[in-house]
């Protein structure tokens, strides 16, 4: 999983008006341009008035030379907060829980320690970032466990709590009071999962598929708990661990529970192109959630993001807003947003986790010729 949201480089440029989309030929070109700068392959999906669009470029298996597949179903990795805060904002439209809530209300007990407080720590908080808990995945040990070659060949097929995950974090002191800063932690969402299942009694998987995979006919989207391959048609996943100058790994298989509700989500381009087009068009979400979660808060250090609840304002280099979230995971790189109003989205998979910034093909999407 990216320990921070993926940045955008452009800057704030030109009127903020949309490229008309027909034609796709920059997108073209930036997919073509990340395979040429290292990226195994590329699979993206437009959706917009004029219909559906979908290009590949590269392999998704460098052993055999197969390409990759529009169709093909992949590890979206953090694109899961926004499926995981939708329901949250249902639950609180329901008058189920508040967003205002302290963690501790449902979850007594599990946030202490080492300066750590669930009383103090609301809903909203865990939601935006907000709440100063550590990033598990940030965590020394679990790094050389899952994030180095031999530890994730050694433990890739580790089945890991939620408590077991948030238990990491309470090793740690928090990074801020409650509140007062912003930082990514996948530790956030891993609590918000565990809420879910407090609220309504059922996993934030079943959560999910009933409120929004199967309402919006997500056929390609699942939540595959411990299961360690990938639904059919799928490329294969490779990472360097961070070690850009050493050989390429297939780490396709692996077991999810390590991300959890921060990062588990298989989906198609497709589908995330559907998802998020229904979340900003408001089929998912009453007026006043939907507010809620495109409420923001500043990124530090990235000016042209802003983060809500579960979803990223991304400022492009022609000044376009798009709604969405960026994803990464062991082989896996992801990106997907869509305009405010909806009618226009994008979702794009780099099958390799070294080298290339999707967000560049978002760009070319929204705000090139």
């Amino acid at each position: 999983m990216a320990a921070t949201a993926v940045a955008l480089s452009a800057a704030l440029a030109a009127p903020a008006v949309a490229a008309p989309a027909a034609g796709h030929s920059a997108t073209r070109k930036a997919v073509k341009a990340a395979v040429a700068a290292g990226v195994p392959g590329v699979t993206a999906t437009a959706r917009d008035p004029h219909g559906t669009w979908s290009t590949t470029a590269g392999v998704g298996d460098t052993r055999t030379g197969a390409p990759r597949s529009a169709s093909d179903h992949y590890r979206v990795g953090s694109i899961t907060k926004t499926f995981v805060s939708t329901v949250l904002l249902q639950l609180e439209a329901e008058g189920r829980l508040s967003l205002d809530d302290k963690v501790a209300k449902w979850l007594p007990g599990v946030v202490r320690g080492n300066g750590n407080d669930g009383r103090r720590i609301t809903v909203r908080q865990v939601l935006n970032h907000t709440s100063g808990i550590f990033n598990y995945t940030a965590d020394e040990d679990f790094g050389r466990a899952y994030f180095t070659k031999d530890g994730f060949f050694q433990h890739r097929y580790d089945t890991l709590t939620p408590a077991a995950l948030v238990g990491i974090a309470m090793k740690h002191k928090p990074d801020f009071a409650p509140g007062t800063s912003w930082s990514y932690s996948n530790t956030n969402y891993v609590l918000a999962g565990m809420v879910i299942k407090a609220v309504t009694g059922h996993s934030y998987a079943e959560e999910i598929t009933n409120r929004v995979i199967k309402p919006l006919h997500l056929t390609g989207t699942s939540l595959p708990g411990t299961r360690t391959n990938l639904p059919r048609p799928s490329s294969r996943a490779y990472s360097k661990f961070a070690q850009p100058a050493d050989p390429t790994y297939d780490v396709t298989a692996l077991n999810p529970s390590m991300a959890a509700s921060a990062g588990e989500v298989i989906s198609t381009s497709a589908d995330l192109t559907r998802f998020y087009e229904a979340l900003l068009r408001g089929r998912l979400l009453p007026v006043r959630q939907l507010k809620e979660m495109k409420t923001t808060v500043p990124v530090p250090g990235d000016p042209n993001s802003a983060y809500g609840l579960g979803l990223i304002d991304h400022t492009l280099s022609c000044g376009v807003h798009v709604w969405g979230h960026d994803g990464g995971i062991h082989g896996s790189t992801s990106t997907a947003g869509t305009t405010a109003d909806g009618r226009h989205a994008l979702a794009v998979n780099f099958n390799g986790d070294w080298t290339g910034d999707p967000g560049t093909v978002l760009d070319a999407e929204f705000c090139g010729s």
